[in-house]
């Protein structure tokens, strides 16, 4: 399918993602989560889930998602397992979502932490939230309650945030406060009203 009014977020994780969705959220933009339908998938999955990688990464009939992440993101072949039975699932769900959106004819935003590392997406418009890598490490230990190296194997998982930073056309820098955050935000609804001077955003 075209993706043509789609314009994909990306970034590292723990990098704030979520955090500029909900702002792009208050401008009125339409925003299909790739983290979402994921966690989605993966609880219509546990008998899958379990017959691959055993039931100890099930809890109460649901996938463990804690334990599971620490074995994907410290075992690249465990990962490559996982995604090899998601991402086909994720990306018919996503597709669908965005045939919606299209016929709107409208911008709307695809959130995708792996935009860059899958290749699964072809859309031109990639904008992406920046941070430092020391931040990423230390917000991502805060949030999740993770140790360091937990924490450093996930951020290893993905592909460098300086390198996503040079392959994206607009970057969102989120390295210092909210107040800062948000006049970024400004900064690139100004730059996609520009794109669409027909559509009120």
């Amino acid at each position: 399918m075209s993706f043509k009014n789609a314009i994909a977020l990306t970034g590292g994780i723990a990098s704030g993602k979520s955090s500029v969705c909900s702002l792009l959220q208050m401008y009125g933009f339409k925003i299909i989560d790739a983290d979402k339908v994921a966690h989605q998938i993966l609880d219509m999955q546990v008998d899958k889930i379990s017959n691959i990688f055993g039931k100890e990464y099930i809890k109460k009939k649901k996938v463990d998602r804690k334990k599971l992440g620490s074995l994907i993101f410290a075992n690249k072949l465990e990962r490559l397992k996982l995604e090899a039975l998601l991402h086909p699932l994720i990306k018919e769900e996503i597709q669908k979502q965005a045939s919606f959106c299209e016929s709107k004819n409208v911008p709307y935003i695809v959130d995708i932490p792996l935009f860059f590392e899958n290749k699964n997406y072809d859309i031109a418009e990639i904008v992406m939230v920046y941070c430092t890598k020391e931040q990423q490490l230390q917000r991502l230990v805060d949030r999740e309650n993770l140790s360091k190296k937990e924490a450093t194997d996930r951020i290893s998982s993905q592909m460098s945030i300086d390198d996503k930073k040079s392959l994206s056309t607009f970057v969102i820098d989120n390295k210092k406060d909210l107040k800062h955050l948000q006049n970024e935000v400004e900064n690139f609804v100004e730059y996609i009203r520009k794109k669409y001077p027909n559509i009120k955003i």
